[in-house]
């Protein structure tokens, strides 16, 4: 399956709630949002239809996100659904971890090889103040429990915001050196809600690299992430530019969203809707959202914000 662009798309990512148990300040409102009607959300039986659908049109590799995934009752049997079917070769999951103490296990079994824990912060207060209900303690329990269930790699994304965690580069990055994981920030994203963060938040990726000039370079490739490895690294240093660098010449996804919408780009408002269609259907929803991907989203900013109309817990972080 190829756009109009020659980029050959093999990466689903599927949002399978819109619901979490934090209420992180970049991602949802801190009433959480209201749970919608069943009959307005994609099935069990539905998102497996998508995802076979997806493969058969050359999707290789599938994420599982939210929301977060874990607090959905049939995680498992999600996961381990779309494993069988032929073609998916990877399935990757994120979550921000709380829940995997308890799941990190049983996710290896049903077949999940790789898993992303968001983890903006070392600080407790800071963690709290970001999340508004949860605890460091806890995310760092899920660290763990991913470490001993075996993963094939689990990396760590923190988010990189002006004034708040860019003081906490080197202690972030050293969980590379402690564990190995990757660690992975990303720029922070100007979606719809400008509320938490001034225009100090949004800075590049390249402020990590004054931080720590002793990165060497990596030259194996991992998708979006430039890399790098502190020279006592386990693992690797991932840097996601995409207000500063933009990647979209080398973007091979699609997203599906909870509610069942086909986005060919996070920041556009195209949307495909495949709830309630039989497979055919699909596959033309697939195809049009495919062909509608463009060639790159608009330059963004803090006052450039994102053409997404959603919030991320609603599209899929």
């Amino acid at each position: 399956m190829k756009d109009g662009f020659g980029r050959e798309i093999t990466y689903l990512r599927m949002s399978v709630t819109e619901l979490c148990n934090l209420r992180c300040r970049y991602c949802m409102p801190a009433e959480g949002v209201c749970k919608r009607h069943h009959d307005e959300m994609l099935t069990q039986e539905e998102m497996l239809r998508a995802v076979r659908v997806a493969a058969e049109l050359g999707i290789r590799k599938l994420r599982i996100t939210g929301g977060e995934p874990l607090v959905k009752k049939n995680i498992l049997a999600i996961c381990e659904g779309a494993a069988a079917i032929p073609g998916i070769g990877e399935i990757c999951l994120t979550t921000n971890g709380l829940l995997l103490p308890g799941l990190a296990k049983p996710l290896r079994a049903a077949g999940v090889s790789r898993l992303n824990i968001s983890l903006d912060t070392l600080d407790a207060r800071k963690y709290a103040w970001m999340t508004r209900i949860g605890a460091l303690d806890d995310a760092l329990k899920g660290v763990e429990a991913a470490l001993e269930a075996g993963f094939e790699r689990v990396k760590l994304n923190a988010v990189l915001i002006g004034g708040w965690n860019d003081d906490e580069i080197r202690p972030l990055a050293a969980l590379s050196a402690r564990w190995p994981v990757d660690v992975r920030f990303i720029e922070l994203m100007p979606m719809a809600d400008k509320s938490a963060f001034g225009p100090e938040a949004y800075i590049p990726c390249g402020r990590v690299l004054e931080v720590l000039p002793e990165l060497l370079p990596v030259a194996e490739s991992d998708g979006v992430a430039r890399l790098y490895r502190l020279p006592d690294g386990q693992g690797r240093i991932g840097l996601i530019s995409p207000l500063s660098a933009h990647f979209c010449g080398r973007c091979n996804r699609l997203r599906l969203t909870a509610d069942g919408r086909v986005k060919p780009c996070l920041h556009s408002p195209r949307e495909y809707p495949v709830k309630g269609l039989d497979s055919e259907g699909m596959r033309r929803q697939f195809l049009a959202a495919c062909a509608a991907k463009p060639e790159r989203h608009p330059l963004l900013s803090y006052e450039c914000r994102s053409g997404a109309n959603r919030s991320m817990n609603r599209i899929g972080g």
